[in-house]
């Protein structure tokens, strides 16, 4: 736990509110322009660029997600945005502080929830919320109030006086997404929240994370490598793949942009001739565009996916590359990931550093 101190504010960029003409625009909550930060990794010879120039910008009140596989630069996002690191080079400001220039600020404005528990084990469930009250300066009976509202809205009030070690994994996490909100602060970041959780606990985080879109003008930052996760919280999303931005947008207009239906069909054997006999026959039937073949997997699109598939097993079979199994889906955002990225989610998540 940090405590705050004191500095300066300085203004973030604005946007304008939906609807508003320019008096209305509004201080853009996170705003992040050409991020870079490396790493030297122990007995390599090359730093690792973990970010590479990336830029989001978040509008208040929303759930931003930011979504890739492990390793693909989420977690340095966040710690940078959160001043727990320092990056090489650009810019970004969160809730109208600059992070350089104001840490202090942007501490005293945001609440941040770590892959790992920030709670004290030892402690109770409500001591830990009073520590981390004082901490920001909260005092007396507003204190109290403040920890038994929270412990009540996360179902943790029969725990209250428990040892956080005795809590299950999803009311550790309740525990610590109530710590990172006490102060009631402007941006919430969220860096995989239900990592580790069973589906149970994983649903119920997603509904708490759902009701906390709707508080007081929140925003929330979330990370997350479920698809699921992105696409069912966020209100606009991020795709991040090997330190940059490869594509942004609402879920569901990410998913609009690919027309028709995905055909994913699981070759016998990987090609032998690098794909291009693939390509060529896939080329050649009608309806079918946006190929790709990574090792035994091939994928399309088509207008009508079922309709196209006996023509596909027949170019495929005659290319020497039968096929194991095909499958036809409307888009999703593995399809989006694939499209802008050039390889599937599940294979990124494989070869993620």
């Amino acid at each position: 736990m940090t405590s705050p101190n004191g500095g300066a504010v300085r203004t973030a960029a604005t946007v304008p509110h939906p609807g508003a003409g320019p008096a209305a625009a509004r201080p853009l909550a996170i705003e992040a322009v050409d991020l870079v930060k490396t790493y030297q990794v122990k007995g390599g010879s090359e730093p690792v660029r973990a970010l590479d120039g990336l830029s989001i910008g978040v509008e208040p009140g929303i759930v931003f997600g930011l979504l890739g596989p492990n390793g693909a630069g989420k977690s340095t996002t966040v710690k940078i945005l959160t001043t727990l690191a320092a990056a090489d080079s650009g810019r970004a400001t969160v809730a109208g502080r600059d992070i350089a220039a104001d840490p202090a600020l942007v501490r005293r404005a945001i609440g941040v929830v770590a892959q790992r528990s920030g709670a004290d084990p030892v402690a109770t469930g409500r001591e830990n919320l009073l520590l981390q009250g004082r901490l920001y300066g909260m005092r007396g009976a507003e204190l109290g109030r403040r920890a038994d509202e929270l412990l009540d809205r996360f179902d943790l009030t029969d725990a209250a006086k428990r040892q956080v070690k005795t809590y299950s994994g999803g009311m550790q996490r309740r525990l610590d997404v109530a710590l990172g909100l006490v102060h009631r602060p402007e941006v919430l970041f969220l860096d995989e929240p239900t990592t580790g959780l069973d589906p149970e606990a994983r649903t119920a985080m997603w509904e708490e994370i759902g009701r906390l879109a709707g508080d007081d003008g929140l925003t929330i930052l979330l990370t997350t490598h479920y698809l699921e996760e992105a696409d069912r919280l966020a209100a606009r999303l991020a795709i991040v793949d090997r330190g940059r931005i490869v594509t942004e947008g609402t879920p569901d207009d990410l998913k609009g942009e690919l027309h028709g239906d995905a055909v994913h069909a699981e070759l016998v054997a990987a090609p032998a001739d690098d794909a291009l006999a693939v390509y060529e026959a896939l080329g050649r039937v009608p309806g079918i565009r946006e190929i790709t073949v990574d090792g035994r997997r091939v994928s399309a699109r088509a207008d009508d996916g079922a309709a196209a598939v006996p023509a596909v097993l027949a170019a495929l079979d005659q290319a020497g590359s039968p096929v194991a199994a095909v499958t036809v889906a409307r888009p999703s955002l593995d399809d989006v990931y694939l499209r802008y990225a050039g390889r599937s989610f599940a294979d990124a998540e494989g070869g993620s550093r």
